[in-house]
């Protein structure tokens, strides 16, 4: 399917470990870190120890884990990888104080391109909010989307997905209360990953944010949508729809060539069904192209009688895509549409707009400087 061949070594696998045979320590559940303790030598109260000291205090260095003896601090060094995300920059709108964070990865020098990853940190009224990256780069080819030109580079470890949430707390000084996996990338093409870092975020040892204080978003894996949803997440899932039929979305979403709309639903309604969750949509409103009257009646017949939410979203301007944002009238009137014919539907509130908070901009406008 055209852009979803790329490849994709390392999916599912730690990184560090494919590249120089040592352990991701900060990507173990409490179960491997107690076999990593276990076969270091140490008595078991270790493992709570080390898990604090990465998952609750969030510290950038193995150095700083004090009340480790220093002898099993060096081991840690010598067979682990300490996974820790560096701030290339920062901008902070002045307009809501929403930041969006452009953070460099660990990658090993002269064996992958020092890659930068986006995460973007929110404040609303019911918490902070820090949305992540799951992968460098993404290879869906959704045509009004600036995060994947360029194509996928790779899947993010358990740690860089964490180590986003970690080094934002850090810097905000605040508590962050709610996740969104909707950066760069396409989460369920890196599911291990995501799931371990679900695991990891929401333990009560470290961060403990509820899963339901989490969104997943997928432009519509249905087998990896199915095997997520088996796994009973109690995450918020949100569906990236953008057209109410195939012969439109394959206009703007390659991935529309191997799942029917009607596929990419009835996944959202297995979801729904296994973990009682209702499930959003996202619909990004391209101005001429899905944002008529004729679509919003199609996408109210698609979604009749679903426990459902649609987020209506004016499209961001890329400079490499000709498309344009719905006009203000034509989003008002589509929200109208589907809301007389009994959908939930809201307007996405703009976040961050002076500084290109949309996903993908600020790392292209990186890469192409460096």
């Amino acid at each position: 399917m055209g852009s979803l061949s790329q490849n994709t070594e390392n999916n599912g696998l730690p990184l560090q470990e494919n590249i120089v045979n040592k352990t991701d320590i900060k990507s173990l559940n409490l179960n491997e870190l107690g076999g990593f303790v276990l076969e270091s030598g140490e008595p078991s109260f270790r493992v709570g120890q080390l898990f604090s000291w990465m998952h609750e205090k969030c510290v950038s260095s193995v150095d700083e884990m004090t009340n480790l003896s220093l002898g099993f601090r060096e081991k840690i060094k010598e067979n682990c990888t300490f996974t820790t995300l560096e701030k290339v920059e920062c901008l902070e709108s002045s307009l809501d104080g929403t930041r969006k964070y452009l953070f460099r990865l660990p990658d090993e020098e002269g064996t992958l391109k020092n890659n930068v990853i986006e995460s973007v940190f929110m404040r609303y009224k019911h918490g902070n909010s820090v949305c992540i990256s799951s992968q460098v780069g993404c290879r869906m080819g959704c045509s009004f989307c600036a995060s994947t030109i360029g194509g996928l580079e790779r899947n993010l470890t358990p740690a860089e997905m964490l180590e986003q949430v970690y080094r934002i707390k850090e810097d905000v000084g605040e508590r962050i209360s709610n996740v969104v996996i909707m950066g760069t990338g396409e989460p369920m093409d890196n599911l291990d990953n995501v799931l371990k870092f679900l695991e990891l975020i929401s333990c009560d040892k470290g961060q403990n944010i509820s899963k339901r204080n989490i969104t997943v978003s997928s432009c519509g894996l249905c087998d990896k949508l199915r095997a997520f949803a088996d796994t009973e997440p109690d995450c918020t899932l949100a569906i990236s729809l953008h057209a109410p039929n195939d012969t439109l979305r394959k206009q703007i979403m390659p991935v529309a060539n191997r799942y029917s709309v009607e596929e990419v639903v009835a996944a959202a309604d297995y979801y729904f069904e296994k973990t009682g969750r209702r499930i959003t949509y996202e619909y990004s409103l391209i101005n001429g192209v899905n944002d008529g009257r004729e679509q919003a009646e199609e996408l109210s017949r698609l979604l009749k009688g679903r426990n459902c939410h649609v987020n209506l979203i004016p499209v961001n301007p890329v400079k490499e895509r000709a498309y344009k944002p719905a006009t203000q009238q034509n989003v008002q009137s589509f929200k109208n549409i589907l809301e007389k014919n009994h959908i939930n539907a809201t307007i996405r509130r703009e976040m961050g707009s002076d500084i290109n908070a949309a996903c993908g901009q600020l790392r292209k406008s990186y890469s192409e400087k460096h």
